[in-house]
């Protein structure tokens, strides 16, 4: 009977090359098989962009497509077809290794797949790498700190209606939005109406061609800023200068 192989979850980017750690590296080299999820709408995968400079064989690689369908039964479909596709590769003793961008299990579709996997293959041999976050990633590139001292900060998914993310903004100190899709333009409104728009900031697509970075949201045009791979870093207040 042959042996499960070993399945790695991977977090890569999001942004320039080099962000992921030199363990995952290892396990990237010892995989037989690498999957790559890619958007139904790109014509490649950021998530493999990420690996450039890494030597990965080519035909090792896999590209997933993705359909981000509202509809969370397709979705649940989805997701039992991929993680049974995985499975027959590990059962046939491969070596696996699933890419994801960003951070493993913030907000990330590998968490579904993982859960599937432990109930498809009960005592499967893996290992989740853990990867850098959209929004330290953006905080990063911008220069703008997430806390500082007791500062309370909120990490979410964009609400559906403005009056929800006002609450969410009044009853702490940084929100982290991600998750903004087609809501950007009634977001930054609403940063505007706040009176706030000047300390917040926003990143989308960091590390690639397209690149848009903006430490201050009182003039981002909603319409240029709109699509994947979006952050907003909401702050109600100036920061505090704490030097002399």
């Amino acid at each position: 009977m042959t042996s499960l192989g070993t399945f790695w979850g991977i977090g890569v980017g999001p942004g320039p090359a080099g962000y992921i750690p030199l363990a995952a590296v290892e396990a990237l080299q010892q995989a037989d098989i690498v999957y790559a999820p890619r958007a139904r709408t790109a014509d490649s995968s950021v998530a493999l962009q990420c690996l450039a400079g890494i030597d990965i064989d080519p035909s090792r690689i896999r590209e997933i497509e993705f359909n981000m369908d509202p509809d969370r039964s397709v979705l649940s479909e989805h997701y039992a077809q991929l993680a049974q596709t995985i499975a027959a590769d590990l059962r046939e003793g491969f070596n696996v290794a699933y890419l994801t961008i960003g951070d493993s299990l913030t907000y990330s579709t590998y968490g579904y797949i993982l859960a599937a996997l432990r109930e498809y293959l009960p005592g499967l041999p893996q290992r989740t790498f853990p990867g850098i976050t959209s929004y330290a990633s953006a905080a990063a590139a911008i220069g703008w700190p997430l806390g500082v001292g007791k500062e309370r900060t909120l990490i979410l998914p964009c609400p559906e209606d403005a009056e929800a993310l006002r609450q969410d903004i009044e009853t702490h100190d940084i929100v982290i939005l991600m998750k903004i899709g087609v809501r950007l333009p009634w977001v930054l409104a609403l940063l505007r109406d706040m009176g706030i728009a000047e300390h917040c900031a926003f990143a989308r697509r960091i590390g690639l061609a397209d690149e848009m970075l903006a430490d201050d949201v009182s003039d981002l045009c909603a319409t240029e800023a709109m699509g994947y791979l979006a952050t907003l870093l909401i702050r109600k207040t100036p920061t505090e200068k704490r030097h002399a």
